[in-house]
Parts: C-alpha cells; structure tokens; sequence
C-alpha cells in the first residue's frame, strides 16, 4: 500500500478516534438544553411509484388471479409489497391472465400468469399455469434477490424474471398498490 496513502489514513482513524473520545464525554456531561418535540418525517416503507403508470380494467378471472397471488404471498409469510412486485409482474407479463400456449404468438415455451418457462426449470407447464404455484416460484425468486424489500419494484422484478424490457414493470405499481390494498384483508 502507498505510504502516504496510509499515514493518510491513520491520521483521519486518529483523528476520529479522538473526537469520539473528547465529544463522548463532553456530550455526556452537558447541561441539558430546553428541546421541544420535533417533528419527524418519517418514510414509508414501499418506495414511490416509478415513472408513467399504466391501467387496465380487470374482469372477474384477472380479480381472482390477484388475489390468488395475495394468497400465496400471505401464505409464504411475506409483506404486501412482495405481492405488490408479483401482481405488478404478472400485469406486465400477462394482464393477470393464466396463459397457456399460444402457438406462434408464444414467447418461446412460456406460460401462466408469469410468462415463466418450463424449459428453465420453473416447473412443468401444469404447474406454472396453477396461480399458487407460479407465485410461490416467483416468491421464492424474489426472495434470493438481496435487498429486494428496499430496491425499486422494476429491479426485483426484473432480478428475477430476466426480461427483454426490464423497465416495463414499472408501470404496473400504483395499479398493483391498489389491488393489494383492496384484497389484501378481504
């Protein structure tokens, strides 16, 4: 290592060191001060949707596969927002629609709410078209994904799905927010 760099660096320890130690003390001893509360913003714990927001209408079968992702998330012991990035990535790879094969128009061999792939081990295409299952396998990509709680939504998502169009989650969060605030307790 440099030398310079190094006493550099041993004196910005040193120095640091000894305003712990002088401020400790001082600190402890000072006269109290006539403080008022405060307040305190405090942050909420999903971030803010990202950029221009997207909404569909639902029909009956699209409810029903929201709330059976909200399911499989609460039965997993997961927070809202896990179900927040599995609806916002189901709107995004298929409107909330179960999809089977669809022949020319398929992308390759994917299926079910997810787009997920037999061919990549997200299972065969019974289950990957069964709503729990494919949300269980999402889930527990999700969970491998380091920080996925704090990051934004089309991050998680993407980390785990791979996608062509990584920022076009993205869209899909405030109508995801709304549908598991709506179903979440029902």
């Amino acid at each position: 290592m440099n030398t310079i760099f190094r006493k550099s660096m041993l004196s910005v320890a040193g120095l640091a060191f000894a305003g712990g130690v002088f401020a400790g003390p001082i600190a402890a001893h000072a006269n109290p001060v006539d403080a008022k509360p405060v307040a305190v913003a405090v942050q909420s714990a999903a971030p803010k949707p990202q950029g221009d927001q997207s909404h569909i209408s639902l029909n009956d079968e699209q409810t029903a596969n929201a709330k059976a992702i909200i399911a499989a998330t609460k039965k997993a012991g997961l927070p809202e927002r896990a179900a927040v990035i599995s609806i916002a990535t189901s709107l995004q790879e298929s409107k909330l629609e179960n999809l089977g094969h669809l022949g020319d128009m398929n992308d390759h061999d994917s299926l079910g709410l997810f787009q997920q792939r037999p061919s990549s081990g997200w299972g065969t295409p019974e289950q990957i078209t069964d709503p729990a299952y494919s949300t269980t396998a999402f889930l527990k990509g999700l969970k491998q994904v380091d920080g996925w709680q704090d990051m934004p939504l089309t991050d998680a998502a993407q980390t785990v799905q791979v996608s062509a169009y990584p920022d076009a989650y993205a869209q899909w969060e405030q109508q995801a927010t709304d549908l598991v605030a709506q179903h979440w307790n029902s």
